[in-house]
């Protein structure tokens, strides 16, 4: 089995743990067939930018079932919201890297491409609880710049980018945050002192400390992180 077989097939199988089924599913490579197109025209598509790149796409067969889980009839709470955490799971294989907006959309191009790989979400009795498609895309190669890619970086030393500072996470259901109200209090996955992440485009480059300038919040650079370190 090649890398880019591997990368696959363990894509497909990190997000089986987190789609929202009572059944126990598992993934089957599929070289011929795959889902009707009335299914692939609601799919959850997305983008994954990173050291390897992806374009995924995932089904559930029973969208009845979607929506019990959803247990709510709030327009807040879609399909991609309830299966993001799935291909977030997949596309975590691929190493460091960003899925961008979850979306739904026809993927039947992406299904049929021969370049993607596609796998039956399968449970015991043989019957497809969903399908999930992913097509792997080279980045460019070569770690050499040419002279003149530089002189023209130098147009864009203006442009503004999103910088985040983040000082945790934490997973939460659908049922929970839709019981939120003022005065509730959202427990983090870091302990209190611990250094806050600094985010370019979405990007690990640095830790800091929150203190406060002017009565406004500010963080205070403590680390640089080098390109290899960013990428953990």
């Amino acid at each position: 089995m090649t890398q880019t077989q591997t990368l696959q097939a363990a894509a497909a199988d990190a997000l089986l743990g987190l789609l929202p089924t009572n059944t126990p599913l598992y993934a089957v490579r599929q070289d011929e067939g795959g889902p009707l197109p009335g299914q692939v025209a609601s799919a959850v598509v997305g983008s994954f930018v990173g050291g390897t790149s992806a374009d995924v796409a995932l089904v559930v067969a029973d969208q009845a079932a979607l929506a019990a889980a959803a247990g709510t009839d709030s327009p807040l709470v879609s399909a991609a919201d309830l299966l993001r955490p799935a291909l977030e799971a997949a596309t975590s294989v691929l190493g460091a890297g960003v899925l961008g907006e979850a979306h739904v959309a026809n993927a039947a191009t992406l299904f049929s491409d021969p370049e993607a790989a596609v796998f039956k979400l399968t449970g015991g009795d043989g019957e497809a609880g969903g399908w999930f498609a992913i097509r792997l895309r080279e980045n460019a190669a070569g770690s050499g710049v040419d002279e003149s890619v530089l002189a023209k970086l130098g147009r864009i030393n203006n442009v503004e980018m999103a910088l985040t500072v983040e000082i945790g996470r934490t997973r939460m259901s659908v049922r929970d945050v839709l019981n939120l109200e003022p005065g509730g209090v959202i427990e983090l996955d870091r302990s209190a002192g611990a250094p806050a992440d600094v985010l370019l485009n979405g990007r690990l480059i640095a830790h800091g400390e929150v203190v406060v300038v002017d009565q406004d919040y500010a963080v205070r650079i403590t680390k640089i992180l080098d390109v290899p370190e960013g990428l953990l």
